[in-house]
């Protein structure tokens, strides 16, 4: 494509206006009639997404809340984790993964992550539970950061050793596999989404699921949700009001019929992405960040070809020294970037007075200097996605 034809073409970072436009035919109608319903909390719409999602993550119970947010702090408490009890989550995520712990006043261990995938590292972990006082490590919750399932093999067996829970935050994950073809929300003692409309099953507005596999541990989340209150007016415990809207079930449960065909369109566009900074002279996010390449760039490796990854956000890594400006040049170029994550957990304002227990984090550190989001959405055209990729190619050449 001529140069002055590409320079017409706009890539913003995620564009949910091309994405309702060719959904305006199938959302209207169930909008309308959940209006026309005047059923706006509770009722058929927010059961049968229940049971949707609950079949799509191979759970027995799905429960809808309010936001990604409150599904952490629920899930957190119907596993019985109280003030003062200690719960282990990656420093590089975004703050809703340790804030929710904070405000249940349970205390985060901030642990690192290995520098391939952005996952919890299950070495950092055995070494925080190791440090951590005896009997106060309640939970453990590994982050499937960016659509990738975290090592859940290692993360699971150093659980079992001193019998603590394990949840989930898959916010940016639903649908994601590990290399045993385990469902992201599946593997644990509960799995925790966001519906925020930036994710891959994104609605109108905040909501949120959570999934379990005991029946039990899924009622109480239930009940908490909604005032710790069962039957009506009769409350066993204090719980909040985090109830899934009946409109956002709605449009929810609409987008769902299309979040697999939208999954492989993320997969296609990260393998023409992977293609192109590879033939360019890139190299893999698996190779080791002291190696040397042709091209100063990274992209990102699913930890094995046996994962489903499904690419929530695209992330390369880049000199540390360079990023403004390379966001700066994809900017003029009319494509947006964003940076996930500036500041790990532990260098926010917030926890700087939290006890790390001396571990070492350097690789959460570095990658919040070095990576940097660009668009993935399955509405991608093909012009779009060669404008980013040549865009970005010639400005990490000229490094």
């Amino acid at each position: 494509m001529p140069t002055s034809a590409r320079t017409m073409i706009e890539v913003p970072l995620l564009d949910l206006k091309a994405q309702y436009a060719g959904l305006r035919d199938e959302l209207e109608p169930v909008v309308k009639e959940v209006i026309e319903s005047q059923w706006f909390i509770g009722g058929p719409n927010v059961t049968q997404l229940e049971e949707d999602i609950a079949e799509y993550c191979t759970t027995s119970r799905a429960v809808g809340c309010a936001s990604g947010s409150d599904a952490i702090q629920l899930a957190l408490q119907a596993a019985d984790v109280n003030p003062g009890d200690i719960v282990v989550c990656p420093t590089y995520t975004f703050f809703s993964t340790a804030g929710s712990i904070s405000r249940i006043g349970a205390i985060p261990l901030l642990v690192d992550v290995d520098p391939a995938t952005y996952n919890m590292d299950p070495k950092s972990l055995d070494v925080a539970l190791s440090k951590a006082p005896q009997g106060r490590v309640k939970a453990i919750m590994p982050v499937h950061l960016f659509g990738q399932c975290c090592d859940m093999d290692s993360i699971m067996g150093l659980a079992a050793d001193q019998g603590i829970s394990v949840i989930e935050d898959a916010a940016q994950a639903l649908g994601s596999e590990d290399v045993h073809g385990r469902r992201a929300g599946s593997m644990s003692v509960a799995g925790c989404f966001s519906f925020f409309p930036s994710k891959n099953l994104g609605g109108f507005g905040d909501g949120g699921v959570m999934t379990f596999q005991d029946p039990e541990m899924a009622s109480r989340a239930a009940r908490l949700r909604n005032h710790g209150m069962e039957p009506k007016y009769y409350h066993h415990e204090v719980g909040c009001n985090s109830r899934l809207d009946a409109l956002q079930a709605a449009v929810l449960r609409v987008k769902m019929r299309h979040l697999d065909s939208w999954t492989e369109g993320r997969r296609e566009n990260a393998r023409f992405y992977d293609d192109c900074i590879c033939e360019a002279g890139g190299l893999s996010s698996d190779v080791s960040l002291g190696e040397t390449s042709k091209l100063p760039i990274r992209y990102p490796l699913p930890a094995s070809g046996a994962s489903r990854h499904i690419y929530n956000q695209y992330i390369i890594r880049v000199p540390a020294g360079h990023r403004d400006m390379i966001r700066a040049r994809l900017s003029e170029a009319r494509i947006g970037t964003e940076v996930y994550y500036p500041l790990a957990l532990h260098q926010q304002e917030c926890y700087r007075d939290l006890d790390l227990f001396e571990l070492n984090l350097s690789a959460a550190e570095r990658a919040s200097r070095e990576t940097i989001a660009i668009p993935i959405y399955p509405d991608l055209t093909q012009a779009q996605k060669e404008h980013v990729m040549d865009t970005l190619l010639s400005i990490v050449s000229s490094l």
